[in-house]
């Protein structure tokens, strides 16, 4: 009886310790599962909600060989990861919303402009998200692939000759004239019996009399001139996000910011945010061959005597790079707080671009190549230990008949030889 009594005891406990260690393991089990669960899925984040939502909030990235070779901290501005692919559809996006909240533009209604490129890229890709349409015109001798792109993207194109901004049919001109007889399209449909005579002003400028354009259709809604270049909710859409977005980035530890100008919004948006964030920073332009800015940060002077303001003809290869330097003062650059400005050349421009495909793996336009240079000349003035941010404007992909053609380089003097950044006296 006591074998039986002391087995049955035995059975017992071993059933007991087997209950307690399924438990155990079971709890083990789970405690593990939640950790890995865990591990593999952090805290999920809101999606962006639509394209519109997703422009902006870019990273600011450090430049590991510019860093390294200047003692400096060189930060880009990743604009090129915007949906529309640059830092125009900042711009874009702040012309159409301010539009469509004042009644300038209507929802399928068509916004016109004058543009090199990116920004007439950038409208044709925010304008469908507001159910209205793009109308472009551009001159002839920008990349090919900038038309290609926005006709993909459903916008009408217009190519036409380089011309001075005085010349009627400079493409600024021209775009601000398709917006006005948009509007007589869209008058006579309303009313067929109004003869036109009563067409709203645009950016206050009338329609020609006796005007009527082919190019809209008859139920347009109406066109808007977006103006980038004197429009300046260009210079709200930096001072009001790039530029916050930057001083967030940086916690405010930045000594200088330096940026071509085109239109002027993100230089001036930017600098002027920042000076008023920490007046010491250090603000700067980058200038091309051919542009007057340079000349007018420095000197108070557009051009030489022998130069009238206003009226000087851009020869069209004053600069292979595209969408900045300018002969003009805009409403936009007017705004900027400069404490000086570096010239840039297109060799520099071209040896930049490739020495940053070959060391950081970033294929970059030719304006953010031209921007590098800048950060570079930055860093060389003010010596290491600093911080300096400029703008990744765009990618190398706008740029390939023309900033990327070996040919096309050969053909003007530009190709390449550079192994380091020689070419702006660095060994």
């Amino acid at each position: 009886m006591a074998l039986v009594r002391t087995a049955g005891a035995v059975a017992a406990a071993v059933s007991i310790a087997a209950t307690l260690a399924y438990f155990l393991c079971g709890n083990y089990r789970l405690r593990a599962s939640s950790t890995r669960t865990n591990k593999s899925f952090p805290q999920k984040k809101k999606p962006r909600n639509g394209l519109i939502d997703a422009i902006g909030k870019t990273p600011l990235i450090r430049i590991n060989s510019l860093s390294e070779a200047t003692g400096c901290e060189i930060l880009g501005k990743a604009e090129f990861l915007n949906p529309g692919g640059s830092v125009k559809d900042r711009v874009a996006l702040k012309i159409i919303e301010e539009a469509l909240e004042s009644g300038e533009l209507a929802r399928g209604g068509v916004v016109t402009e004058g543009s090199a490129g990116s920004t007439a890229i950038s409208l044709a890709t925010v304008a469908p998200a507001y159910g209205c349409k793009c109308h472009v015109v551009i001159p002839d001798d920008v990349a090919i692939e900038k038309s290609q792109v926005l006709e993909a993207l459903g916008a009408t194109v217009e190519r036409v000759r380089p011309v001075s901004i005085t010349h009627r049919d400079h493409y600024v001109n021209i775009a601000r004239r398709r917006a006005l007889e948009a509007n007589e399209v869209a008058s006579k449909r309303i009313s067929k019996k109004n003869d036109a005579k009563d067409v709203e002003k645009i950016n206050g400028y009338a329609s020609e009399e006796g005007k009527q354009s082919s190019v809209f259709s008859s139920d347009c809604k109406g066109g808007f001139f977006a103006d980038q270049f004197e429009n300046l909710a260009n210079f709200r859409a930096h001072y009001e996000g790039t530029g916050p977005e930057i001083w967030e980035q940086t916690s405010g530890n930045l000594d200088a910011f330096i940026a071509a100008a085109g239109t002027g919004g993100t230089v001036a948006g930017i600098s002027r945010l920042l000076k008023e964030k920490d007046p010491s920073i250090k603000c700067f332009l980058i200038d091309p061959s051919g542009s007057g800015l340079f000349n007018k940060v420095t000197r108070g002077v557009m051009y030489t005597k022998e130069e009238a303001e206003g009226r000087r003809l851009k020869n069209p290869f004053d600069t292979i790079t595209e969408g900045i330097g300018i002969n003009r003062l805009t409403k936009n650059f007017m705004m900027a707080e400069l404490d000086g400005a570096f010239r840039g050349t297109d060799t520099e421009a071209v040896e930049m671009s490739r020495f940053l495909l070959k060391n950081d793996g970033l294929f970059l336009g030719s304006s953010s190549a031209m921007n590098c240079v800048g950060a570079v000349r930055v860093a060389r003035s003010i010596g290491p230990g600093h911080t300096i941010v400029t703008i990744l404007c765009d990618s190398g992909m706008r740029h390939l008949s023309k900033f990327y053609n070996s040919q096309y380089l050969s053909e003007h003097g530009l190709t390449p030889s550079a192994s380091g950044l020689e070419f702006l006296g660095l060994r």
